[in-house]
């Protein structure tokens, strides 16, 4: 079995790249950067008709699976080439299962866009580019979902567990802390969601995360 991954570690790839490489697993992986017109070649066109990456191509015994969208993608990687065995990243129970899926649609819809924003226009972007009022706005909507998650952690650090979803490290985390990431440059909601900080800290401080960050 052959399991590819298309993308760059410097853009949502970095959550199934992540994902994979949590789980110790072999892959191929082929460099395809969203820049440039590499996705939108009649090649990888035919692989995502969408033009986006990440993308999963998984070589099985009974045939082919492809797997676009990066939430899915991480998620893939996780729930059919990991073990349920209680010590990786893969959900072991039921609840498990129930948590990577909540907190990566989450994510997604409550999230991402405008943790993008302030990655974007306080970092990314030329200084020239930058609308730091874009960035300020987007920092205060994510104060709502950024409440939220800190009580959760709050509430699993009273029950003795460090993670979102247990007490190890799950594919739920790689998920969130993959969109949170984007926003370490946010004085303001480091210091007013002190449990998230820590926890973020604690994910992306993981030698996985960096070493998939640098694929490229």
């Amino acid at each position: 079995m052959t399991l590819k991954i298309y993308g760059i570690g410097a853009s949502r790839t970095v959550r199934p790249l992540w994902a994979a490489t949590e789980l110790g697993l072999q892959f191929e992986h082929i460099a395809v950067p969203y820049q440039g017109g590499g996705t939108r070649t009649p090649e990888f066109l035919a692989v995502n008709p969408n033009g986006h990456i990440p993308v999963i191509e998984d070589f099985r015994p009974e045939g082919k699976v492809t797997v676009w969208e990066s939430m899915a993608c991480a998620l893939y990687v996780a729930k059919v080439h990991g073990k349920a065995d209680g010590k990786s990243i893969t959900p072991a129970t039921v609840q498990e299962e129930a948590d990577a899926l909540r907190w990566s649609f989450w994510t997604v819809t409550e999230l991402e866009k405008d943790a993008l924003t302030i990655l974007m226009h306080r970092l990314v972007m030329p200084a020239d580019q930058r609308k730091p009022e874009l960035a300020d706005a987007a920092e205060q909507r994510l104060r709502v979902p950024f409440k939220v998650l800190n009580a959760h952690l709050q509430a699993q650090s009273q029950m003795g567990l460090s993670y979102l979803s247990a007490n190890r490290f799950t594919i739920a985390d790689v998920c969130v802390a993959s969109v949170l990431a984007w926003t370490t440059s946010s004085d303001l909601l480091m210091s007013e969601f002190p449990a998230v900080k820590a926890w973020l800290d604690t994910c992306i401080k993981r030698p996985t995360f960096a070493s998939s960050r640098k694929l490229a």
